[in-house]
């Protein structure tokens, strides 16, 4: 019987490398196995499962008894809302042994899970050719989104590089594009934004000329919301949190340009912005209320939808917008098995499955993200998900270095999102937002013994 819970260090430095869509920033991809597979070797086995109340999750979740069916396994999903599953996995990866066979980790985590001791190296069971599928095809998976939820221990604790073990793979995954009305920018003639300066003035134009239309859908609450929405743009005009001996460099030129761009085109956005979690910022844009949406892909499926959205068929979409660079953020969840798993080849199997093709096929037609390079450039699918053309080009540009998922993030990500947020409402300036987190960034490095 399936439950639903619905309630929802180690210290390195480096570059990430892709090339033709192959694995190259981790050193190494899985073996690749061949021959006759038994999807039954776990046959009689119940596992359980951590998952996020997430679009991509949700629409698995009716192709489980596929699953089930195919290999006699039963399986169990605890359903939790994402910002709660943090405490209770670590809970559970805590014991001796766990509930969990199999967890879906919001990638902020993977080093920390990592570093902990509490998750299985996957390359293992790639490598095994009992418990490898032959048809899986590892090196399909979108790079960029591989090196952002699964690769933990290169030169920078949370990408690849020499060393790097695999701990999870993409399932859930997404980077950023822009998605827009595309019926306002025909009625006024608007030339779909290339550049942060054209994004700027077409959302001036809009909050100026069209008649209850705002220009552009934010995150802004204070916090994660606010400093997600900061470091999606702070890539692309090249700012960073740690420079390459992890002294902090929130105050760089580069980052007060940043707020300084964020705050002009807050000014053109939907009352209350500056509250917006990311649910906000998806309701402002599915009721049409804003013409530009940028930031994670993964939205492109609720715009699309005639049940979510009312602006389902007024839509364009194109690469995210380049300033000092194109790069845009990687993001989301990876699957990953819990050291004190009771049945870590059962987990592998359903994990491999979720992640098959011929799954992740299933899972686009009920609405979730691609994760897949074979998928996202197929000219069949593009016809039907429009969005695909865009991902498609944007790939090459997903930067999984935007932000430095290192275990103390969660901290750092707090404090920097305030100070953002502080400075969308107008209570600081960017140069004195930031002067006044560099000390406590500073003493958080220093106590993790990255600095002196």
């Amino acid at each position: 019987m399936r439950r639903f819970v619905v309630v929802l260090l180690l210290i390195f430095t480096s570059s990430f490398v892709f090339s033709n869509g192959q694995q190259d920033a981790a050193g190494s991809s899985p073996k690749s196995v061949s021959g006759e597979f038994n999807w039954r070797q776990c046959e009689g086995e119940t596992i359980v499962t951590c998952f996020p109340n997430h679009v991509t999750y949700n629409a698995l979740m009716p192709l489980i008894p596929e699953f089930e069916e195919l290999t006699g396994i039963k399986v169990e999903v605890d359903l939790l809302q994402y910002m709660k599953m943090h405490d209770k996995q670590v809970l559970e990866m805590s014991k001796p042994s766990g509930d969990y066979d199999l967890i879906s980790m919001v990638c902020m985590w993977k080093s920390e899970y990592a570093a902990a001791g509490m998750l299985k190296e996957l390359e293992p069971f790639f490598n095994d050719p009992s418990l490898a599928y032959p048809d899986y095809d590892f090196d399909d998976l979108v790079p960029a989104y591989v090196e952002n939820t699964g690769y933990v221990g290169g030169k920078k604790i949370y990408l690849g590089g020499p060393g790097a073990k695999l701990y999870g793979v993409p399932f859930g995954a997404e980077t950023s594009i822009l998605i827009y009305r595309k019926d306002i920018f025909d009625k006024y003639n608007l030339k779909v934004p290339e550049t942060y300066d054209e994004v700027l003035e077409t959302a001036k134009f809009i909050y100026e000329n069209v008649d209850g239309m705002y220009g552009m859908t934010s995150r802004g609450a204070s916090g994660h919301q606010a400093n997600a929405a900061y470091l999606l743009h702070a890539s692309p005009f090249g700012a960073r949190v740690f420079d390459e001996n992890w002294e902090p460099v929130v105050n760089s030129p580069e980052s007060i340009k940043t707020l300084e761009w964020m705050k002009k085109m807050f000014s053109y956005g939907p009352p209350g912005m500056t509250s917006f979690a990311q649910d906000g910022e998806f309701q402002a844009f599915l009721q049409g209320d804003v013409a530009m949406y940028l930031d994670a892909s993964v939205f492109a499926g609720k715009a699309r939808d005639p049940k979510q959205s009312k602006v389902y068929d007024k839509l364009g979409y194109a690469m995210h917008p380049k300033q000092e660079n194109r790069l845009s953020e990687s993001g989301g969840f990876g699957l990953a098995i819990p050291a004190n798993a009771s049945h870590p080849e059962a987990a592998f199997l359903f994990l491999q499955w979720i992640t098959s093709k011929e799954t992740e096929r299933k899972v686009i037609e009920n609405g979730g993200a691609p994760f897949r390079t074979s998928s996202v450039n197929d000219p069949i699918l593009q016809d039907e998900y429009p969005e695909f053309k865009a991902l498609a080009l944007q790939l090459p540009h997903v930067n999984p270095d935007w932000r430095p998922i290192i275990p103390e993030w969660g901290e750092i990500d707090n404090i920097m999102g305030i100070a953002v947020n502080q400075v969308l409402t107008g209570e600081k300036e960017p140069q004195e937002a930031m002067d006044g987190i560099m000390a406590p960034i500073r003493e958080i490095m220093v106590r993790a013994g990255y600095i002196k």
